[in-house]
């Protein structure tokens, strides 16, 4: 390339060499540096008038200024400047809708006929805007934060009663000291589901982080104004039970949480990319094929460090999180219901119906929730608790709450594949998952009753 300046390493080593005697030809061939070129820096040293020791004794500037001519250097020409005080013009106008680099060029030519052409234009805008994008190194104190966000993809697994593909939520929860992380799938992103994730989340950490970091959620951020931010009453709630500070990112800025950002990224890599050729049947199911792959990834050696997340997290951080309360976090929803012809309520939320004894029919009833469990109430009497199902418009019945002719008739109609499912959650999962089986094993279900 011409014009190319060698280093100072390079000129002193030359100054050195003529010193001992050495021929131009033996120098150009040692140094590999043309003839021409060699004269050139023989003639402006020599020009200094300084001796061989006075030359290697000066600073590098200084003998930069003795070797490299005016017309050597590379300055800017009076149109790269006039460009530069168009930089943050053009910056804004790209965030434009319809705006593109050809627009702003043919409009900068207009103005400037003896401007640059298109692709120095658009070389050196590019170089502008690499400078605008320069990142900066965050430090983290171990066990300060923990940092929380959904990630942009679904997971997803087919309901074995209906065939239905149901999509999944997924959250990540990084601590940014270790990259140790925790990833679930969610039933939904609701507040009642979110938090039941962090407990579970925190359980897995061991202990509690002084800060948790997320971005500006509809769960936990009621008014923001961009610096300030109002959490909800549930959210304060959640924070004093586990004595942990709330914060929030500003508003489109995934910059102000990297970790997790980073530790979604992984999650792709090492666990959808793993999961997206394998079928699930419950969401159970699909959490205890992302903790296997999760634990593969946190025991998965650092590129540049000897250690992997989970040992730098367990022998550096996690003495220093704060111990867990006695008692998780539970979140208790209460709505109203009344008993229907059919002996069973509503709970909205979900579609989902659930059965009480058939001599309530009528009555109006208080139904109190959590993530797995339901409990129906008359008054302040407790008539009813269920195991919260989330198939929509589906049913769960418990055969003593049913009229003792409804008891007969279903005994009449002989068994179902609901009744052996309903038989397997008596036993165990193992079972359930034996009885589906089995009952998918034939063309009609009724085949493979026996």
């Amino acid at each position: 390339m011409a014009n190319k300046p060698i280093t100072m390493t390079q000129i002193r080593r030359i100054i050195q060499l003529k010193a001992e005697g050495a021929s131009n030809s033996h120098i150009s061939r040692t140094l590999q540096i043309h003839r021409s070129t060699l004269n050139t820096y023989f003639f402006r040293l020599a020009s200094s008038g300084k001796s061989v020791s006075a030359l290697l004794a000066i600073g590098d500037e200084e003998l930069g200024k003795l070797v490299y001519c005016e017309n050597n250097t590379q300055k800017p020409v009076g149109r790269f400047q006039e460009l530069k005080k168009h930089f943050a013009h053009l910056q804004s106008e790209l965030s434009r809708t319809g705006l593109t680099r050809l627009l702003l060029w043919q409009e900068y030519r207009i103005a400037h006929p003896d401007g640059y052409g298109y692709t120095q234009f658009c070389e050196h805008l590019g170089r502008h805007r690499k400078i605008l994008k320069a990142t900066m190194h965050l430090h983290h104190d171990p066990g300060m934060y923990l940092q929380i966000d959904f990630a942009g993809k679904s997971l997803s697994y087919g309901d074995r009663f209906t065939g239905e593909l149901i999509r999944c939520p997924v959250l990540v929860c990084t601590q940014p000291y270790s990259g140790y992380t925790y990833v679930e799938a969610l039933v939904s992103a609701r507040q009642e589901h979110l938090f039941c994730a962090l407990n579970r989340c925190l359980e897995f950490f061991g202990g509690v982080p002084r800060n948790i970091l997320s971005d500006n959620m509809k769960q936990y951020v009621v008014k923001n104004d961009r610096y300030e931010f109002t959490f909800s009453e549930i959210v304060d709630q959640w924070s004093v039970h586990y004595h942990t500070n709330l914060e929030a990112t500003r508003p489109r800025k995934p910059k102000d949480k990297p970790s997790v950002e980073n530790s979604v990224y992984h999650s792709y890599l090492r666990i959808y990319a793993r999961l997206r050729n394998e079928e699930f049947e419950s969401l159970a199911a699909l959490n205890r094929r992302i903790q296997v792959l999760l634990q593969e990834h946190n025991q998965h050696t650092f590129q540049k460090l000897p250690s992997n997340r989970r040992e730098q997290f367990h022998e550096e951080e996690q003495p220093l999180l704060q111990p867990l309360p006695a008692e998780a976090f539970l979140i208790r929803r209460k709505t109203r219901a009344k008993v229907q012809m059919n002996y069973h309520v509503v709970l909205g939320e979900d579609r989902h119906q659930y059965s009480v004894p058939h001599q309530y029919i009528g009555q109006q009833t208080s139904i109190i929730y959590t993530e797995h469990t339901i409990e129906i109430y008359l008054s302040l009497t407790r008539i009813a608790t269920h195991t919260r199902c989330y198939r929509k418009h589906g049913y769960t019945t418990l055969r003593e709450h049913m009229p003792q002719n409804h008891r007969a008739w279903q005994e009449h109609l002989g068994w179902d594949a609901d009744y052996f499912v309903a038989v397997g959650e008596k036993i165990s999962e193992n079972a359930i998952e034996v009885f589906n089986r089995v009952l998918a094993s034939k063309d009609m279900v009724e085949q493979s009753y026996r």
